[in-house]
């Protein structure tokens, strides 16, 4: 088939690179978010798909908004089969879903239906899941409402942050997505309705949402972190600035009695109180440096006692 390609983002990188490798189909071209600032020079950077997509020799369609006249008319010059989508970050009108032959084919980081939305490997990892995946499915206008074709299923592991989880789910999601396109291709996959029941939504992680509340017993506390590291990266603040927090691993019961944000610095470690046992900080990032080891941190700080985060 004919394809053109729709994604941002590093973790959509893969599924490109699996489609180009592909043997039965051509791709014609990329569609990703247009040029963003970044750095302390505030250039305008490609996104990742982007760049690859220079690499391969590629049109890359870059258009504000996906309903754009310019852009529609070049789809339809484009004349694509089928857009497999990955992470593009952008609705898609119906007057663009209805130019391929086989529809927009979208992969998405969890078992739908649940946690549909933004943040399916956040909301996963938060929530304590054991198991999630990969989908593929038909997308309409509806958020990720649409029949879906295959999965992979992916076991979370209990130190597994989001940055974790969704590498992998990126490499085994590219598969699943070129065989979707082979199954499409050759007739022997149809799209089946979603079930009705085990909705959940996973909206976008915000900044305000990864602020550490050390109230919180230990094991929610540890998944929020782990859930938002790298993106947008768990924080709490220290004599009045923000320091950003890694992952952090909860002591044995009765090992150590902290109230809920009291710092203990000892020779090799930093313990920081909850609702429940206290939590070991991994690394943390002070306002304007790079992130270092907690124990590091806190003999350059020296902390006192009964100093707290919050």
């Amino acid at each position: 088939m004919r394809l053109l390609f729709a994604g941002t983002p590093e973790p959509a990188v893969p599924s490109l690179r699996a489609l180009l490798d592909s043997p039965r189909h051509e791709v014609v071209g990329v569609l990703t978010r247009p040029d963003a600032p970044a750095g302390r020079g505030r250039r305008l950077v490609r996104s990742p798909v982007g760049a690859l997509a220079d690499e391969a020799g590629l049109p890359v369609l870059t258009p504000a908004k996906p309903r754009d006249p310019e852009f529609l008319d070049a789809l339809r010059e484009l004349a694509p089969d089928c857009v497999p989508v990955v992470a593009y970050g952008a609705l898609v009108p119906r007057v663009a879903l209805d130019v391929p032959a086989h529809g927009w084919i979208n992969l998405h980081f969890s078992l739908l239906p649940a946690w549909r939305g933004a943040a399916p490997v956040q909301a996963a990892v938060r929530h304590g899941d054991e198991i999630t995946g990969a989908t593929t499915f038909l997308l309409e206008e509806g958020l990720d409402t649409g029949p879906t074709y295959g999965v992979v299923t992916e076991a979370i592991g209990e130190r597994d942050t989001s940055g974790d989880l969704l590498s992998r789910l990126a490499r085994s999601g590219a598969d699943l997505l070129v065989a979707t396109m082979d199954g499409i291709e050759d007739g022997t996959l149809c799209a089946v309705p979603q079930p009705a029941e085990g909705v959940s939504h996973a909206p976008k992680v915000t900044v305000a949402d990864a602020r550490v509340d050390w109230a919180a017993p230990a094991v929610p506390l540890d998944r929020l972190i782990r859930s938002t590291t790298p993106e947008p990266g768990a924080w709490t603040e220290f004599r009045g600035q923000r320091l950003g927090l890694g992952p952090v691993t909860p002591v044995r019961t009765g090992e150590v009695e902290l109230k809920p944000g009291e710092l203990r610095a000892e020779k090799k470690r930093v313990l920081v109180g909850t609702a429940t046992v206290p939590v070991r900080l991994g690394e943390v990032r002070p306002v304007g440096k790079k992130a270092m080891p907690a124990a590091d941190w806190a003999r350059g700080v020296r902390i006192t006692e009964s100093e707290t985060l919050g």
